[in-house]
């Protein structure tokens, strides 16, 4: 017995297996085996005899004869004619029967032999010709069809040929394919019967239906075993290629279909095609040479008797009926060539013949089946090509073949119910190959061993093959030896893509050895024309690899790398490319199967090794796969590891992999079976967490579905496939309930119908743990979608069911109304034309649950808790509804929930349909939105619509354009839930998150746009706005938008008189309504009628008129209203007392009458009044008829004449005019095409603000412009920026300025002022006494600015930045400077003055008295160094006071005159000036520097050379008797340096401030500077920050500090003196009575010394700032600094010092009422439930922060309450907190009270939009200026932009903004 008789080559079951050891090759045994052998085929040999003798007649007597006399006589005839006869029979006989290969080799050999040889009754000798009979590619002709000439034929002729080539071909045909040859037995009858495969289309030719399919109707026929091939081809196919693809694994039965397809052929089933040919490419790979296509038919297939020409041309006309079949596309080893065509007559590689044959160049018009592996497909295949997919065996079919392969045995029943329990045998089963294997391995086994322990001997593919070994070998003892040897055959041919043999390939013993195990087949091939040779090959291409497997595990000559190297990862993805599949397609799964511990015993067997030699090669196998199974893998490559892992049985390896998967795991465009499911299931079963698995694309094997039967590791399963059926619904129907982890199902763009559907609806209900279920795109019809919705109420936990693009009519529809109205679950049901979709939410669950879970659809959703009942949104849009629909609709949902949204746009409701929705409002409701646009209304329809909502009491906001088709009904909350206040936690978890949509209103809003209304309609629509009856209407008329129709100038006039009847409105819009300048002074008349009107902004160039009242911001409309804030609440203008009215008017003409009818309509308009107007052009003229109205206007605030272009006069007027108004406050004229005017509302002695920036003005404008100033009587600031002055201009202004009022600044700005005029200023300021102030900048910031002060100045500030002063200039500035009267401040910053100019300039300077500070800013002061700089200071003709130097600064404090020398200094300079280095430059700077009081020294080097620095300081420094202040911070020392300043300093006991921080002292340099300390009994200042003294150092330093008693400020940060160094402050405190300032942050300091610090710090009275951050002080150091804090503290400082909420309340406690405290930080301290909150607050306190403090709303609660009690409080940060919408109400109540606030840090906490709405009412009420920090809170960009245009002082940006 074979397994591979079915599904590779058809052999006959009862011939014998030749035992090359029990039977000897002598003559007589093979002739008794010969005449037994056909005795089995006599009508074979029957038709043998009449080819090799026709002349010869059959004697009637024969028929007397029993059957092997009768073949023995016929022999004998036959051997009669001769060898050639002979040897032809024996070849035919080898080609066309199933020889045993034994049998086979023997004939071979003796086919040459004399007839002594044989027994007597052989015949005479006679001679005859064989014409070739060739079967299915084993062919043997003996001449070429091309060597004979080509004669001509008739019509006639041709046709007769053919039909005998044809009736030849047919019989051919039938005698190698007959079902007769596998005919049953008597013992084993079922073993071959066939079961057809599944059949699944992939793709299909043009103009075939494209929609793919699977072949559904039913395989057999009443006797078993037929498959309607038909469904292979399609007949009405006219033009183009041909070609179909069968693609199927290994083991499919790709071969056995074709020939089954061969056999029905022949039989006349196929009646369509004249002539078939079978070719495999296994042979056809010998062919080494070119052939034609007559060659390829007739020398390798069948060839003619005669007329071959007449035959081949008769093909070639009916080429539409011959098929051509082609088995085993991905065996060939060549390239089929794409691109090189041939003729009918062209030679070439049989390769290059079947890719002409595929693209219908050669034969064209022919059939062409192929057969290949999933994967590679060569480029020759058209693109058209018809993909067919065999699927092998679903449970039915293997129940069915396995019933009749165990027919009529007594262990039938068992084996069927193993199969239905074991998954895994059922998953070998469903390959037919495997299936075969597994009923022979079970026969083998079944007689030896119970049922179940048979079937565990079959785990896997691989043990499957090694108990096929056993049960085909007789004595179950195989020899190693033979197995190794064909191993090493099998892994040569598949290294060098070989899977045909010869003899010299095989050694003998191995040949024979697998013929007696049926491992190997024997057949004749062709290598070319007229040349043959005995060929062998596998039984099965897989048991090639199981071999080769065999080899790699078992050999000892195959070292680790190699067998390593073998273990890779094929990809199965359909692929068009010129690249070969591999042959070793199953070698890695077997080699993964054979590294199972099973298999171990077996393996040392074979390589003869013990059992640690064959587990270490295993091992080196399960090694590799574990690297692969860690790696990021393609779909395919991911399922060819699922099944090596299982081959392993390692449990070990499959949790690796099974962990190593995504979460989401995606499979794309490739086909997979149900093994594949299986392994991947298997794998799945590994893992702890379920996953997300997806299908999009893949073709799926219809019943593969039931691999996942009993899955818990998918928690998301889709598929997205036009290639899944019914079949495969059904398959996936018998799954769900059994996948308990399942909670999301998708099943897409499939072609389930009707019948798939039931069964999903049967099994639906069965999967409660289901939560989203999508059937999109379904072509489902109205009675699939009803069953489907039926389920509902049977899932309890779903959320949503997706049902899209499907088909349903509008009765389904308004079902599925009811059923969302009815079903309690169901919140949200969505159609709009093919969309459907319900989203549902748990009884028991809220559906701000429901928000989480679908964030798709958030923007939709209102959370309410079901406290508060069922909220139900309806859209259907698109649907299709009309008026008879409604009335349906409306009676459902009155007795239905409340209602969020109903959206019924894009319908044909018409006017009668929105009136009766609009009338059945009030019963509905509809708590949000009713949406009935583009739905047919009309004008009339408008009506109807305004008297239905007219009374209706919930609507806020109707929204009609006719144009835009738009009908939209807002409504607004019930009272009910309106109620309530910020205090309530539970006003913000009901509100909705806010939208811009969604801002509150309580305010009705009507926007009648592009309605095409006219002035005959104002009255109708006045009273259809409820007008005549407002007083006592439902809803109060809020915004009334009438834009875009056709009112006109009358229609505007009667809406302006009916204006009062509508009540306050907040805002009007007239846009786009044809109106007119007469319009505008209707409308400005109602600025005065109408207490509301508050803005009236018309624009003539876009039509837009628009009336508001005094709300804020600039999206009032198009966001929805705000709620309104207090009344009399100044917002806008946060310093005044009551709100401006505004009349805007632009872009229209304005001439003196125009602006005089203007203006008097505006008289009796409320103030304060702004006026802004914009015109292409104002005449002198018409600006002086403005002028001339001011009078007119008292109450005019502001007038602003934007983008107008000015005459050059109209400056000269508009000075010339503010004389005469005394309210005038500002005057500003920019660039003659802006001019604005500021009135006071009362006359106020305040200065005039007058700016006249980009106007032209130049030097000749300077005297009349200073006349008109001069007529008033104070001028604040006057603003020249951008005009034409230069030099002369100043000159001229510092001149006549002298006669105008002017106290403030003077902006010369960009004027072209150059160094000639900064010097001639430096020049001028003695001359002018009253500048206080000079700002040069001539650098590109272009700046000049003077300051000027109402009398003399007592002191001067000069700042010349980028001047680029040369050399002589120099001079001159020295020369201004020492005329100076006042003290004077000099800066000169990079203004290109080198060293040497310092220096003359310093020696110059030589002011009569007073005090001048120099400044000098250039890059090259800290290169200097501070030798070459007091050498400089040594030229100074003053005394230098203060000295400071830093890296690009240098600042010098002059005192003038300088005295006589002391007496005492020269007694001092006496001392230390004889001897010194640089004497000379001490006894100089003795002079200059005897007076001075302040060295500081910043970012200088005293290393190195600048040694010689500090060795200069040491000669210097006891000489300065008045130096108080001396500081080096930032600075390089060195120990020698240090030496001589510590020794310098010990001579300064008259010291009042030392800084040395960031200096590097370290222990030895504080222990130097302590020895300077202690003469310093004045000391009071002592900064040593950042200095690394350690607890070493603060030892020292704590011994010279008990002499210090008058020191008032230490410093001693960031330097880790530790818990010793704080024991030695603390102990030191007590002696420092007068101390105010300490800071020890930064210093590793305990809990433990941090009390004692603490205690010690009691005693210092006079502390007002203590800063101990960043230490871990704890509870216990807060606990003991409560105790007693100082009482005058101001500063408290403890960020990040571990504190508690025990610690920071019993400070808390402590602070409060603290008369002095201003600033508190306890920030980066864990105070959730602890944050400081005071019961008598804090009168002083300023600044508060209290960052990273894990803060929540509740403990925000307590602090606001006590920010209250704080008004001085200016700064509030809480940012980096846990605070929420409810913390934000709090302080939202808060900040009304806080009248000195300015910042509220609020960044990165959990504010939503609502929080930040609750801040922006409560800053509504704060008329101050606060600045609310929002940044990185979970608020939408959109909408954050929305609030911050609502509110300036809301800030969401990073960095911070001002409003």
């Amino acid at each position: 017995m074979t397994p591979w008789s079915i599904y590779h080559e058809p052999r006959d079951q009862d011939q014998p297996l030749m035992d090359p050891l029990s039977h000897q090759p002598d003559s007589r045994s093979l002739w008794s085996w010969l005449v037994s052998l056909l005795s089995k085929h006599q009508e074979w040999l029957s038709a043998k005899m009449q080819v090799f003798l026709p002349t010869v007649e059959l004697n009637s007597s024969d028929e007397a004869l029993d059957v092997e006399q009768r073949v023995t006589q016929q022999l004998g005839k036959l051997h009669a004619q001769g060898p050639a006869t002979w040897q032809s029979l024996v070849h035919s006989m080898c080609m066309e029967l199933e020889v045993p290969l034994e049998l086979e080799v023997l004939l071979l050999s003796t086919s040459g032999c004399d007839k002594d040889e044989f027994p007597g009754q052989l015949g005479a000798d006679e001679e005859s010709q064989l014409e070739p009979l060739l079967h299915h590619g084993l062919k043997h002709p003996p001449q070429s069809c091309e060597s004979s000439p080509c004669p001509q034929y008739c019509r006639k002729q041709q046709r007769e040929l053919a039909n005998k080539y044809l009736e030849l071909l047919k019989a051919f045909v039938h005698q190698h394919h007959d079902s007769k040859c596998w005919g049953p037995e008597e013992t084993l009858t079922t073993h071959q019967y066939y079961i057809p495969t599944i059949l699944q289309w992939s793709r299909a030719t043009a103009p075939l239906d494209t929609q793919e399919r699977t072949i559904k109707r039913d395989f057999k026929t009443e006797d078993g075993g037929d498959v309607d091939f038909q469904d292979l081809f399609n007949f009405r196919t006219h033009k183009g290629p041909r070609v179909t693809v069968l693609l199927g694994k290994a083991g499919m039965g790709k071969t056995t279909l074709v020939r089954r397809l061969c056999q029905k052929w022949a039989d006349g089933q196929l009646d369509h095609f004249q002539a078939l040919f079978l070719f495999e490419f296994r042979q056809l790979n010998l062919i080494k040479g070119f052939l034609t296509l007559r060659q390829l038919l007739f020398d390798l297939y069948l060839s003619p008797e005669s007329g071959s020409d007449a035959v081949f041309q008769y093909l070639q006309e009916k080429a539409n009926r011959v098929l051509l079949i082609f088995d085993g596309l991905d065996e060939a080893l060549h390239p089929c060539s794409d691109k090189e065509t041939l003729g009918p007559d062209g030679a070439a590689s049989v390769h290059t013949l079947f890719s002409n044959l595929c693209r219908g160049t050669l034969l064209p018009g022919c059939w062409v089946i192929t057969t290949s592996r999933p994967g590679k497909l060569p480029t020759c295949l058209p693109r058209e090509v018809a993909v067919v997919h065999m699927w092998g065996f679903d449970g039915q079919r293997v129940e069915e073949y396995m019933s009749h392969f165990f027919s009529g045995q007594p262990s039938k029943e068992m084996v069927l119910e193993e199969l239905r329990a074991n998954g895994r045998l059922r998953s070998n089963c469903a390959v037919p190959a495997l299936c075969r294997i597994t009923c022979l391995c079970l026969h083998h086994l079944l007689p030896r061993a119970p049922m179940d322990q048979s079937a565990a001997l079959l785990p896997t593919v691989t043990q499957l093959y090694m108990q096929m070994l056993l049960a085909l070998s007789p004595c179950e003892d195989l020899p190693a030896g033979s197995l190794l040897g064909l191993g090493e055959v099998a892994l040569g041919g598949l290294d060098s893509g070989k899977v045909i043999f010869y003899s010299r390939d095989i050694p003998p013993a191995l040949m024979a050895f697998g013929a007696t195990h049926s491992l190997l087949t024997s057949f004749c091939t062709c290598t070319s024309p007229g040349h043959w040779e005995t060929g062998y090959a596998f039984a099965h291409l897989s048991l090639q690899e199981f071999f080769a497997a065999l080899y790699l595990m078992a050999s000892p000559l195959v070292d680790r790398d190699t067998l390593t190297g073998h273990v890779t990862l094929n990809s199965h993805w359909v692929l068009r490319t010129k690249g070969r599949v591999s042959l070793s397609d199953k070698l890695p799964t077997f080699l993964a199967g054979l590294a199972a511990h099973t298999c171990g015993p077996f393996l040392s067997h074979l390589a003869k090794r013990n059992e640690a030699w064959v587990s270490c090669r295993q091992a080196a196998v399960v090694q590799v796969l574990s690297k692969l199974a860690t790696q990021k893998l393609t779909g395919p490559k991911l399922v060819e590891l699922c099944h090596c892992v299982a081959e392993t049985q390692e449990a070990e390896l499959a949790t690796l992999a099974a962990q190593g998967l995504p979460y989401h795991l995606p499979f794309h465009n490739f086909p997979l079976n149900f093994a594949d499911l299986a392994a991947l299931t298997g794998i799945l079963g590994h893992r702890a967490d379920p996953l997300h698995l997806e299908f999009e694309g893949c073709l799926l094997e219809p019943h593969c579905p039931e691999a996942l039967i009993g899955c818990g590791g998918i928690e998301s399963l889709s598929f997205k496939s036009r290639k899944c059926g019914d079949a495969f619904a059904e398959a996936l129907s018998r799954s769900l309930p059994t996948m308990k982890s399942l909670q999301k199902l998708r099943l897409v763009g499939s072609k389930v119908t009707a019948r798939g559907i039931s069964y999903l609806v049967q099994a639906l209900p069965l999967c409660q743990q289901l939560e989203e279920v999508s059937l999109q795109d379904n072509q489902l019809k109205d009675p699939e979608v009803l069953d489907i919705v039926k389920a509902l109420p049977c899932l309890p936990r779903l959320r949503k069911l997706d049902l899209s693009r499907n088909s349903f009519s509008v009765s389904t529809l308004l079902h599925l109304v009811k059923v969302a109205v009815t079903c309690p679950t169901v919140r949200i049901l969505q159609v709009r034309e093919s969309d459907l979709v319900f989203l549902l939410s748990p009884p028991m669950e809220t559906t701000a649950e429901l928000w989480s879970r679908v964030p798709d659809l958030q923007e939709n959703v209102s959370p309410k808790t079901e406290a508060q009942g069922r909220i139900l949104t309806l859209r259907l849009q698109q649907c299709r509804l009309k008026v008879c629909d409604v009335k349906i609709l409306i009676d459902m949902l009155r007795e239905g929930p409340h209602l969020e949204e109903v959206d019924l746009s894009e319908n044909h409701l018409e006017d009668e349909g929105c009136r009766l929705l609009a009338e059945a409002v009030p019963q509905l409701h509809i708590t949000k939105k009713l949406d009935l646009s583009d739905n047919g209304l009309s004008m009339v329809g408008v009506a109807y619509v305004l008297r239905a909502v007219d009374m209706c009491w919930s609507l806020a906001e109707l929204h009609i354009s006719l144009l835009h088709k738009t009908v939209v009904l807002m409504f607004a909350q019930e009272a009910g839930e309106q109620d309530g206040s910020w205090e309530s936690a539970a006003l913000l978890h009901s509100l909705p998150p806010l939208e811009a949509s969604e801002l509150p209103s309580s305010s009705r809003n009507i926007r009648l746009t592009h309605c095409g209304f006219q002035a005959k309609h104002v009255k109708a629509l006045y009273k259809a706005l409820g007008g005549s009856r407002r007083p006592h209407h439902p809803g109060q008329l809020c915004h009334l938008d009438l834009s875009s129709n056709a009112l006109g100038d009358n229609g505007v006039a009667r809406l302006a008189q009916l204006l009062p009847g509508l009540g306050p409105l907040q805002s009007l819009n007239l846009s786009k309504n044809g109106s007119s300048l007469d319009a505008v002074l209707s409308l400005a008349q109602c600025m005065a009628s109408l207490s509301w009107v508050f803005h009236l902004d018309i624009s003539f160039e876009n039509q837009h008129i628009l009336l508001t009242g005094d709300k804020r911001g600039r999206g009032v409309l198009a966001g929805g209203p705000f709620p309104e804030p207090p009344a009399g609440t100044q917002i806008s203008g946060f310093g005044q007392h009551c709100i401006p009215r505004s009349f805007c008017l632009k872009e229209c003409p304005l001439n003196p009458l125009s602006l005089t009818r203007l203006f008097h309509s505006l008289e009796t308009c409320p103030g304060p009044l702004e006026i802004r107007l914009s015109c292409e052009a104002l005449s002198d003229e018409s600006l002086e008829t403005l002028l001339c109205c001011f009078p007119q206007l008292p109450q005019l605030s502001l007038l602003q004449l934007s983008q107008t272009p000015l005459s050059p006069r109209s400056p000269w007027l508009l000075a010339g005019a503010l004389p005469l108004c005394p309210r005038g406050q500002k005057l500003e004229i920019r660039s003659l095409n802006q001019a604005t005017l500021h009135f006071r509302l009362r006359e106020e002695p305040e200065g005039l603000y007058c700016g006249f920036p980009d106007c032209g003005l130049g030097p000749e404008h300077v005297e009349q412009l200073c006349w008109s100033l001069g007529q008033c009587e104070t001028l604040s600031h006057l603003d020249l920026d951008a005009n034409l002055m230069g030099n002369e201009g100043l000159s001229s202004l510092l001149e006549h300025l002298q006669q105008t009022p002017l106290s403030g600044w003077l902006d010369l700005s960009h004027n072209g002022i150059s160094q000639e005029g900064a010097l001639s200023l430096v020049e001028t300021l003695p001359s002018n006494p009253r500048i206080r102030e000079a700002l040069v900048n001539l650098g590109p910031e272009q700046h000049f600015r003077l300051r000027f002060s109402r009398q003399a100045a007592s002191g001067v500030t000069l700042r010349l930045n980028h001047c680029h002063l040369r050399p002589e200039h120099v001079p001159r500035l020295a020369a201004g400077l020492s005329h100076a009267l006042q003290p004077m401040e000099l800066t000169l910053t990079e203004c290109s003055l080198d060293l040497t100019q310092l220096m003359v300039l310093l020696s110059w300077v030589k002011p009569p008295a007073g005090v001048l500070g120099i400044r000098v800013e250039e890059p090259w002061v800290g290169r200097a160094g501070v030798l070459a700089l007091l050498e400089v200071c040594a030229q100074v003709s003053g005394h230098i006071t203060e000295i400071s130097i830093a890296e690009t600064q240098l600042w010098l404090q002059l005192e003038f005159p300088r005295k006589e020398e002391d007496p005492q200094q020269a007694l001092r300079l006496a001392g230390h000036g004889p001897g010194t280095p640089y004497s000379c430059l001490v006894t100089q700077l003795m002079e200059t520097c005897g007076r001075l009081q302040q060295l500081s020294l910043s970012q200088v080097n005293l290393c190195n050379e600048g040694i010689i620095s500090s060795q200069l300081l040491l000669s210097l420094l006891p000489a300065l008797s008045e130096l108080r202040t001396f500081r080096l911070t930032s600075s390089c020392t060195s120990t020698e340096s240090l030496t001589h300043l510590a020794s310098g300093l010990s001579h300064c006991g008259h010291m009042e401030e030392l800084d040395f921080s960031s200096s590097q002292l370290g222990v030895e340099g504080t222990r130097m500077l302590v020895a300077a300390l202690e003469g310093m009994r004045g000391l009071k200042r002592l900064q040593l920050n950042e200095n690394s003294i350690g607890h070493a150092g603060c030892c020292h330093l704590s011994q010279a500090l008990r002499a210090a008693g008058s020191l008032e400020e230490l410093g001693l940060s960031q330097n880790q003196i530790g818990d010793v160094g704080a024991q030695h402050i603390a102990a030191t405190l007590p002696e420092l009575p007068e101390l105010r300032k300490i800071d020890l942050s930064r210093n590793g300091i305990s809990p433990a010394a941090g009390a004692q610090l603490a205690e010690s710090l009691m005693l210092c009275q006079h502390l007002e700032v203590l800063m101990l951050g960043y230490n871990t002080l704890g509870d216990l150091t807060a606990l003991q600094l409560a105790q007693g804090l100082p009482q005058h503290l101001k500063v408290l400082h403890l960020p990040c010092s571990h504190l508690g909420p025990e610690g920071v309340l019993s400070l808390g406690r402590a602070l409060d009422g603290h008369p002095y405290v201003e600033e508190i930080n306890l920030a980066e301290n864990s105070l959730a439930n602890g944050a400081p909150h005071f019961c008598k607050g804090l009168p002083q306190l300023r600044r508060i922060s209290l960052l990273f403090c894990k803060i929540d709303d509740q403990t925000a609660k307590r602090l606001a309450t006590s920010f209250m009690l704080c008004p001085a409080l200016e700064e509030i940060l809480l940012s980096w907190n846990l605070l929420g919408d409810e913390a934000a109400a709090e302080l939202a109540q808060v900040l009304p009270r806080m009248g000195q606030l300015k910042k509220v840090d609020l960044e990165k906490n959990q504010i939503t939009a609502r929080g930040a709405w609750l801040l922006l009412q409560g800053l509504a009420q704060e008329a101050g200026v606060p600045i609310i920090c929002l940044w990185n809170n979970p608020i939408a960009p959109d909408m954050a932009q929305r609030l911050q245009s609502q509110e300036p002082r809301l800030n969401f940006a990073f960095f911070d903004q001002q409003p």
